[in-house]
């Protein structure tokens, strides 16, 4: 029996943060006591990235498990200990094999967990296509969604689509029956079809403001739905250049910080060291901080952010900790029923983020 205790760290806790020795045993939280010790140190739970497409050269379009295995091990060191690999639209074919991949990465981890699988499309709109391939795109289909669960069995946990194509209603039920959560994503549904689709059970939007359509007054859209849904959910890119930093501090005034996942949509190339750089097998160069095609730079590819960073650009927009520990950790645990994770306390794991006084990372446990 592996034991260790977290002597006076001031635990992260919304609602109830208190300087506390954590007890930990064979990788789970086994008690947390009130601590007359402060060896200045901060603990929050490790973060979840619930969308992120590659990392350190390797992606999920490589259709490897020994690149999903090495997005594991350099993951972990930037505070992430679970993620979900993000797959792209694409033909049939490769979607499947990457679908193979990562099933076969999990289990297998030295590093962040692979909590589950999220596919972003193939059932988008051809209107909001942004860096998918347009050949994989097709309108919902019930027997191919059957299909892909089929392949990972329990493990597929998102999927983004378009409300506004025939056929989504039959992807929302059969998702339910099979225990993921759909996310309106690369869509240009009105407020009239997001409406339709949260009436029968939609409660989750990809990466808000991204590749949707946007807030007007006289048609809100997707965004104006999730504004004015209070049970919607939704991912936000906080990297301060996908959205406004004054945009995600709105956002969180109008949704409140307990409906809101950051996410990074990180490509392959992020933190990559050397060798060429490649998001889904285009080559891309980093512009104003964001991942852009080469020789194409108003093209955007994608994020280069880390999660690390993306809870720093919290704090530093004023943000507090508490609520910045909801949006990286808690509320991806929530949404998709990660009853393991993203909280300290009793019974859960031990992934935990060390942090020194000045933010910085001291220390990555996972379990």
């Amino acid at each position: 029996m592996e034991k260790r205790i977290l002597h006076g760290v001031k635990a992260i806790i919304p609602g109830k943060s208190d300087t506390v020795d954590i007890f930990i045993e064979d990788g789970m939280i086994k008690e947390t006591r009130k601590s007359d010790k402060e060896t200045g140190l901060t603990a929050i739970p490790g973060f979840i990235d619930t969308h992120i497409h590659g990392f350190a050269g390797f992606g999920t379009e490589d259709a490897r498990t020994e690149s999903i295995l090495n997005m594991s091990r350099n993951l972990i060191k930037y505070g992430i200990t679970s993620f979900f690999p993000t797959i792209y639209t694409d033909t049939l074919e490769r979607m499947e094999k990457d679908i193979i991949a990562i099933r076969d990465a999990m289990g297998k981890e030295e590093g962040a967990e692979i909590k589950g699988i999220h596919i972003e499309g193939p059932f988008i709109s051809p209107k909001r296509i942004g860096a998918q391939n347009p050949e994989g795109q097709r309108n919902p289909d019930k027997a191919l969604f059957k299909h892909f669960t089929s392949l990972a069995p329990g493990r597929i946990k998102a999927m983004t689509a378009a409300p506004e194509l025939e056929g989504f209603e039959d992807l929302l039920e059969a998702a339910e029956e099979e225990g993921v959560v759909i996310l309106a994503g690369h869509t240009d549904a009105t407020f009239s079809d997001m409406k339709k689709a949260h009436g029968k059970g939609l409660k989750h939007a990809t990466h808000l403001f991204n590749a949707m359509k946007g807030l007007h007054h006289r048609e809100p859209g997707v965004v104006g739905a999730v504004f004015a849904f209070d049970d919607m959910n939704t991912e936000i890119i906080t990297d301060g250049l996908h959205v406004h930093p004054e945009v995600v501090k709105l956002t969180l005034k109008i949704k409140g910080s307990g409906k809101v996942i950051a996410i990074t949509d990180s490509l392959r190339p992020t933190e990559q060291t050397d060798g060429e750089a490649l998001a889904n097998g285009v080559p891309v160069v980093i512009k104003d901080g964001l991942w852009v095609t080469k020789g194409k730079e108003d093209l955007i590819q994608g994020s280069s952010l880390t999660m690390y960073k993306a809870f720093q650009n919290l704090l530093s927009w004023g943000i507090d900790i508490e609520d910045a520990v909801l949006l990286t950790s808690e509320n991806a645990a929530r949404v998709y029923a990660l009853d393991d994770v993203g909280r300290i306390e009793v019974g859960k794991k031990a992934d935990i983020i060390l942090l020194n006084e000045d933010n910085t990372i001291n220390e990555v446990i996972r379990g």
